[in-house]
């Protein structure tokens, strides 16, 4: 009998994961988050709740440099002090005295961006969830320092298409990411083997019609049962619609250019792919319209669904609403439509920023990096939060990515990080720009449903959304 989620226990998940994919204009970064979300990426951890009111801690060396940081997820200003300590340690001459302000998501955002335009109140340093980068980075170099220079030491070893999502339009770096956030194929081997199905199938797959076929297969050899499905599609999500662009090396957003177009090939493909997957029986709807909401939770539990895509984030899912799934999962490269492309996006995301209001923006700037780019810190931030980091010397380091006393190695079947290795260079980006809200907003509240639940052809569907979208830039 699968444990039935008590809605208190799932508050703080679903003030997080309600935000998926795309709703309004909210958190898309998910270790904490409110209810709706702007950009089509997700909610990193879930492991906090969306902090209700200020929690301030002042961390480091009374004799440094005094600064302040902001943050919405009191986790991350936990692995913040942790890194203080160290840089701290390491930089005897040049050490720092923090003050962390933990604020409600959209508080905080909208007081970072008051500050900003205001000219003065603004901290040394914040976190800027992927969602609210648009906003933020209105300013560029005049609000926010720029990170290049601090980060040369470790550029090299960064994911490129990670950082590219968090650059303005001049060229410059801006923000410092905590994760890849690679979408990957989740599937459900235990539940496959007891089909009579192997990992040797699930190796095989290479394109969206071999991984279909699968389905079909899995479906057949348990004869196909009312309420048992393959995978299940977003109505309050657009990770399916980001993965095949990103596949064809698309961006409905137009990039900085702000040219809003969503009736481009890739997206009309995937859509029509699970318009077709819903009518043959292979998909259901997700309930709550994502997988990651209390009822997708239950949804996996109960073995309902055996595949889907997500983020590599969602893995902490697992371990904090799905622990008796531990031993069950197997991770793998998504498909793609035509051999030979891009099998992952990267989703979700937050991109700390140094203010120009800094008592010191360059030494602000240094300690960021090493906190978020550095080896000690890529470490910290895979052991204590769970995320995909972007630093890819350590994803083939075996201390690092074969550590068996890791809660995500455990859990899976196999190791996560030697999944990421093999995409390294199939890793996309879909930008988050200023009509990126409007897109997102308009697709999850009517234009996937439309497709999904009332059967509306994609080609109408989408050229609906194209021309209220268009009213909007």
């Amino acid at each position: 009998m699968k444990r039935k989620f008590l809605s208190t226990l799932m508050a703080g998940a679903l003030a997080a994961s309600m935000l998926t994919g795309c709703a309004s204009a909210a958190a898309t970064d998910g270790e904490a988050a409110p209810a709706t979300d702007d950009a089509g990426v997700e909610a990193e951890a879930g492991t906090e709740a969306e902090a209700s009111a200020e929690a301030v801690t002042t961390e480091g060396d009374p004799n440094g440099t005094h600064m302040e940081m902001w943050s919405f997820v009191e986790a991350h200003n936990t692995f913040y002090a942790k890194m203080l300590q160290k840089w701290n340690e390491e930089n005897p001459d040049r050490t720092i005295e923090i003050t962390f302000t933990t604020y409600p998501y959209a508080d905080m955002h909208q007081k970072l961006l008051m500050s900003l335009q205001g000219g003065e109140g603004a901290p040394d340093l914040c976190d800027v969830e992927m969602g609210q980068v648009p906003n933020i980075y209105e300013g560029l170099d005049t609000w926010l320092q720029p990170l290049d220079d601090a980060m040369a030491p470790y550029a090299a070893d960064m994911l490129t298409s990670r950082l590219d999502a968090y650059k303005g339009s001049d060229g410059k770096q801006y923000g410092a990411p905590f994760h890849v956030g690679a979408t990957v194929m989740y599937y459900n081997l235990k539940a496959m083997e007891d089909a009579g199905l192997s990992q040797a199938d699930i190796d095989a797959v290479e394109t969206w019609d071999d991984w279909k076929a699968l389905g079909k297969k899995y479906l057949d050899a348990i004869g196909n049962p009312d309420g048992k499905y393959w995978t299940s599609v977003d109505t309050g999500g657009c990770d399916w619609q980001w993965i095949a662009m990103a596949e064809y090396g698309e961006d409905w957003t137009g990039g900085f250019d702000n040219k809003a177009n969503v009736e481009l090939q890739s997206v009309k493909k995937m859509c029509q792919f699970e318009q077709d997957m819903l009518n043959e029986g292979i998909a259901e709807v997700s309930p709550d319209g994502h997988v990651d909401l209390e009822a997708g939770y239950q949804n996996i539990l109960d073995h309902n669904i055996v595949a889907f895509p997500k983020a590599m984030w969602y893995m902490s899912r697992f371990t904090n609403y799905m622990p008796e799934e531990a031993g069950n999962w197997y991770i793998a490269k998504c498909p793609v439509f035509e051999k030979g492309q891009n099998c992952s996006v990267g989703i979700g995301g937050t991109g700390t920023v140094v203010t120009k209001q800094s008592s010191d923006p360059e030494l602000a700037a240094d300690f960021l990096c090493f906190a978020k780019m550095s080896p000690e810190g890529e470490n910290v931030i895979w052991q204590d939060l769970g995320f995909d980091v972007c630093n890819t010397s350590l994803w083939t380091d075996d201390a690092f990515a074969h550590d068996d006393s890791n809660q995500y190695n455990k859990f899976f079947r196999n190791y996560p990080y030697d999944v990421l290795a093999s995409i390294k260079d199939q890793i996309g980006t879909v930008m988050t720009v200023s009509i990126s809200p409007t897109i997102n907003e308009y697709m999850c509240n009517t234009t996937l449903n439309e497709m999904f639940e009332d059967g509306m052809s994609v080609d109408d569907a989408l050229a609906e959304a194209q021309g209220a979208i268009e009213l909007e830039e």
